[in-house]
């Protein structure tokens, strides 16, 4: 087994790490606790908690569906404070859905960013920093769930089966999930640099 590990790292093809920029199109909170979408804003004043009365903040969250290791409810880390949307990729998703748009508040979304390649396939461990001095760091990206295509749904009241579409299509385009590293105040219009770390593929042998 030890012979095995010693030369598991050159089996490794690593990619050095890089920067993308991008750009904040919007941000978005939410008016209450329990209130799934959001409602543009100004700007974003986040703290170590996250966004401050928004229904994702805090230092840890209950255990649901995502995490199937838990028992449902359990007290855990929460990594999930931020939901970041690139404005490329809800442009595919409603060209998937055939529907004329689909807005980042209608699922939930707090920032809403541009010019950022493929954002939801961003890897974890990525730090986004904002011009202000805000960093977010990425955990991963988000599943895409009947209940962001049911606030879609409701969009598009002739259309039937959008709940479950969304669910399908949006695959890979949902966006990303991350957490507060460094408190700060995030703008539309400011700049965003994804600092995209040293990245390799752990496969099984």
């Amino acid at each position: 087994m030890s012979d095995q590990l010693s030369l598991l790292p050159n089996t490794f093809e690593t990619t050095p790490k890089f920067r993308i920029s991008g750009r904040i199109e919007g941000v978005f909170g939410t008016s209450g606790k329990d209130d799934f979408r959001t409602d543009p804003v100004d700007c974003l004043e986040l703290t170590f908690e996250g966004i401050p009365g928004d229904r994702h903040a805090g230092f840890t969250r209950l255990s649901g569906g995502r995490e199937p290791w838990y028992p449902r409810g359990t007290e855990m880390c929460n990594e999930r404070q931020v939901s970041l949307l690139s404005s490329e990729e809800l442009t595919e998703i409603a060209a998937q859905l055939q529907i004329e748009e689909v807005k980042p508040e209608w699922v939930g979304a707090n920032f809403l960013l541009s010019q950022i390649p493929a954002l939801t396939r961003i890897p974890a461990r990525t730090r986004l920093v904002f011009e202000s001095g805000l960093v977010i760091r990425v955990d991963g990206d988000n599943l895409p769930c009947r209940f962001a295509g049911a606030a879609i749904a409701q969009n598009y009241p002739d259309r039937e089966g959008l709940d479950l579409l969304f669910a399908q299509k949006a695959r890979g385009l949902r966006g990303l999930v991350g957490y507060v590293e460094k408190p700060g105040i995030a703008r539309p219009g400011e700049e965003v640099v994804a600092h995209i770390p040293e990245q390799w593929i752990y496969r099984r042998s």
